[in-house]
């Protein structure tokens, strides 16, 4: 994989733009892989990438029924943050946020990750006394979170209506500086380009029909495109989680539905 680069960039321009190679390739599938991932959005292309770089597997494909970027992934709402109440979620978030902010570098692809800060406003007392035990929760697990007066929040945003005949008054917020947004359709492409480069199949327009068990081990896939083997079989889909999951025999405790 050619690395991108301002030079790179300089150069395609010069040439009319004609020169750039494809980001990731477009294989038909292998009879049989260490470990097949279902599911071409963030958390399976995330979820292959790092198997194949930190864990050393190498035989690995993504199966995805339509294309990258073209599911939950790219519908996301682009907020990225860790300013959540919950200590367990105060923990993996800001962990995951640390990995936001090294994830253009990591990948060499721009995910247009900007911290740009995430403000959560306030509309009444009980707002405002919710706000601060947050901000006081992720404080004491060393998360960077302020309080914001109404003054403090219209000189921020001063598009807002601060009237305090507007529907929901502003009394003030909460904000985490750290927190912004990033384009979470270029996380899959970049995800996905980083991992074709370690030898992942990516393989697009590829429905899972079925598993292949044999005394309650999976041992392959049946999908649209012919019968896949597989070592293991990991599922990172989405809005189809409980379907796929049924296909295995699997009743999952929670299911997504798309809207």
């Amino acid at each position: 994989m050619a690395r991108y680069s301002t030079l790179g960039l300089l150069g395609a321009g010069l040439s009319g733009h004609k020169s750039w190679p494809r980001a990731w390739r477009a294989p038909d599938p292998k009879p049989r892989y260490d470990i097949v991932v279902i599911g071409g959005g963030g958390h399976g292309l995330a979820t292959a990438y790092n198997l194949a770089k930190y864990h050393g597997v190498k035989s690995v494909a993504v199966l995805e029924r339509g294309w990258i970027g073209g599911g939950n992934t790219g519908r996301n709402t682009t907020i990225v943050r860790s300013n959540y109440r919950q200590p367990q979620l105060q923990r993996m978030l800001e962990y995951a946020l640390k990995l936001w902010e090294e994830m253009t570098d990591e990948l060499n692809y721009n995910v247009m990750f900007s911290q740009r800060g995430a403000v959560f406003l306030g509309h009444s007392d009980s707002d405002m006394t919710r706000l601060a035990e947050r901000g006081d929760s992720l404080r004491a697990q060393g998360i960077d979170a302020e309080l914001m007066s109404r003054a403090e929040v219209a000189r921020l945003i001063p598009v807002l209506n601060m009237s305090p005949e507007a529907r929901f008054p502003v009394q003030g917020g909460l904000i985490q500086k750290r927190g912004g947004t990033a384009r979470h359709d270029a996380v899959a492409w970049g995800y996905a380009r980083a991992a074709d480069a370690l030898g992942v199949d990516i393989i697009q327009n590829c429905e899972v029909t079925g598993f292949a068990l044999r005394g309650g081990k999976v041992e392959g896939v049946e999908t649209t495109r012919g019968p896949i083997g597989a070592d293991k079989v990991a599922i990172c889909v989405a809005g189809n989680s409980g379907h796929v999951a049924g296909l295995a025999g699997l009743k999952l405790p929670i299911e997504s539905h798309l809207l």
